[in-house]
């Protein structure tokens, strides 16, 4: 299991790795779903908090992942049986969703976490074997990511409440800092145009799952409703959102934007805002969907927020992740700009109309003004 070449031309995301990912659509199904019911019925603190510990797990176990496989992948026999353990963890913690947003029981969920760090342990154990001046770094790796599991293991013991969400908080916080403590001598080389096509894969994922969760919703609610024209409406202006978001995600050069250790920290880590909140707007199309139905009794400024809210998380993380420092003063302004309309679009009162439009004309002002160019760049990699 020898380092990657982080300048391999043509370099692209395996079969196992796009299997790897199937198994996430399921996990982020469910926590979308979970969070969907949540906020339909006005529960908002224990669905935000409880969506935003399940997707962490999720998030997580993913990046981890993706940066041991751009560094190490063998796709050898034993790489492959790893990965799918790993896989049957992700099944695990999805399958314990529901009964951590209705119950705050995490067990099952923290099993299914635990089974698939213990076997990236395993993945970073094997590359130290053969990584040579690495071999500290794949080691600290190992061991970090050991002791933090047995950090969750004790998260089970804490009651449901504050107390555990604090202790989450700095269990997450503390799992987070293992790449930092484990390649702050040495950095393991990463692809950088791989890495950025399984984040962009990943965002497939979630725009996806919008789509998927909000045509059915819409199919359920045929029945529910006399007039088919909001039905229709809802659904010509998902599509539109869900385009632009595609589009304003793809627009710049990502590849550039993890040109050193702390700016892949920082692409990495945003992402999981990026994620969390487009998995989240199809939860709430489905919430704007039960207040037309009659299924739920929120207020249409409040059902509107859970679709503008994360809108705007996505464009502002998007932005200053990947178009900021590839983008002229104009885009630059109109994008958080974009931004902090929709935010303030349920005020109005056609809300989800206006968020469409606003979007639709940030995409503009991109087809108009496109990255800014630079200079010949670096080879591809740290």
């Amino acid at each position: 299991m020898l380092p990657r070449d982080p300048a391999q031309p043509h370099r692209t995301a395996s079969t196992l790795e796009l299997f790897f990912d199937l198994v996430f659509v399921v996990a982020v199904s469910i926590a979308s779903s979970q969070l969907h019911h949540a906020l339909s019925h006005g529960d908002f603190v224990h669905g935000i908090t409880s969506y935003a510990m399940v997707f962490f797990a999720i998030w997580w176990a993913w990046m981890n992942f993706t940066w041991f496989a751009t560094s190490f992948d063998t796709d050898d026999w034993l790489y492959r049986v790893t990965t799918f353990v790993q896989m049957g963890g992700v099944l695990i913690l999805a399958a314990g969703v529901p009964r951590a947003f209705d119950e705050g029981d995490f067990t099952v969920p923290v099993i299914g976490y635990v089974v698939m760090r213990v076997a990236m342990v395993a993945q970073w154990l094997r590359a130290s074997r053969s990584a040579g001046a690495l071999r500290s770094a794949t080691r600290r790796y190992a061991a970090g990511i050991a002791g933090v599991q047995v950090l969750w293991v004790l998260f089970l013991l804490i009651p449901t409440g504050p107390a555990q969400l604090v202790a989450f908080v700095v269990f997450a916080l503390i799992e987070i800092s293992v790449p930092v403590f484990a390649e702050y001598r040495r950095q393991t080389p990463w692809h950088r145009h791989h890495i950025t096509e399984r984040y962009g894969l990943f965002t497939l994922i979630v725009l996806g799952e919008s789509l998927l969760a909000s045509a059915n919703a819409i199919i359920d609610a045929l029945d529910e409703v006399e007039a088919l024209g909001p039905l229709i409406a809802i659904s010509v202006l998902t599509l539109v959102v869900t385009a632009s978001l595609w589009w304003i995600y793809f627009w710049p050069p990502h590849h550039r934007a993890i040109t050193s250790f702390r700016r892949s920290l920082r692409y990495g880590y945003t992402h999981y805002f990026v994620f969390a909140a487009a998995a989240a707007f199809s939860a709430g199309i489905e919430v704007e969907l039960d207040v037309l139905t009659g299924e739920s009794h929120l207020s249409g400024m409040a059902a509107s927020f859970t679709v503008t809210v994360p809108i705007a998380v996505f464009l502002l993380g998007v932005w200053w992740i990947a178009i900021k420092e590839n983008a002229d003063r104009v885009v630059n302004t109109v994008v958080p700009t974009g931004a902090a309309l929709v935010l303030l679009d349920p005020v109005l009162p056609v809300p989800v109309t206006l968020t469409a439009l606003i979007l639709a004309a940030v995409v503009v002002v991109l087809v108009l003004r496109p990255p800014v160019t630079r200079e010949a760049e670096a080879p591809v990699g740290t």
